[in-house]
């Protein structure tokens, strides 16, 4: 049975105005755990996706398409003027916490950067995922998708290649989308809830 991933995506004081900033850093941190599950589950599924370079390109390619849907559901939520300071805070924070874990077990690379190898990744591809339709109420359409799934192709090995576009479309990306989208109502709510252990902090 696959890992079903909890996330909780609730401020400590809703109430509280929190800053792009702020609610960049929350999402930041819950699609990179919602990368790290799907990696998790595929590799349940006997997928062979080894520790290493291959390991942080699907994350990588995670992460821009998860990206990519914030954006589309910020700007349902913020509006124009406020999508743009809340994306790019977002992205930023992301690039981070990938060059944390990146530095950590693949070692520094000389003359380049995990985080600005994933910025540049992040700009060309947010241009081709532009092409495709996220909507509020439905998510991702089927292009969408299966550009992910054609993206990820080259982080398996050959044997696995011919089933990873299915995998992904009708199984790992409906889990995730569900869970994105439940975390952005959590953190862009503002109505009163009672204090549960384990709720994000606005402090």
């Amino acid at each position: 049975m696959a890992t079903k991933l909890r996330i909780k995506a609730h401020w400590f004081k809703p109430d509280q105005a929190k800053s792009p900033e702020q609610t960049a850093s929350a999402m930041a941190f819950i699609a990179w755990r919602i990368a790290l599950n799907m990696l998790k589950r595929m590799r349940e599924a006997d997928f062979d996706i080894d520790a290493g370079p291959a390991y942080f390109g699907f994350v990588r390619e995670v992460l821009v398409f998860l990206l990519a849907g914030i954006d589309r559901l910020a700007y349902a939520q913020l509006g124009a003027d406020a999508r743009t300071p809340f994306t790019t805070a977002l992205v930023l924070r992301v690039a981070e916490i990938l060059r944390e874990n990146e530095a950590d077990l693949l070692g520094p690379i000389a003359g380049d950067d995990y985080r600005d190898r994933f910025i540049d990744q992040f700009n060309t591809l947010a241009g081709h995922y532009a092409e495709f339709d996220w909507s509020e109420a439905e998510g991702p359409d089927f292009a969408f998708v299966r550009y992910l799934g054609s993206r990820l192709e080259a982080s398996v090995p050959e044997k696995d290649r011919h089933w990873v576009i299915d995998q992904v479309m009708a199984i790992e990306v409906p889990e995730a989308v569900g869970m994105l989208q439940r975390a952005m109502q959590g953190v862009f709510s503002t109505e009163p809830r009672s204090t549960r252990r384990g709720d994000m902090s606005g402090d």
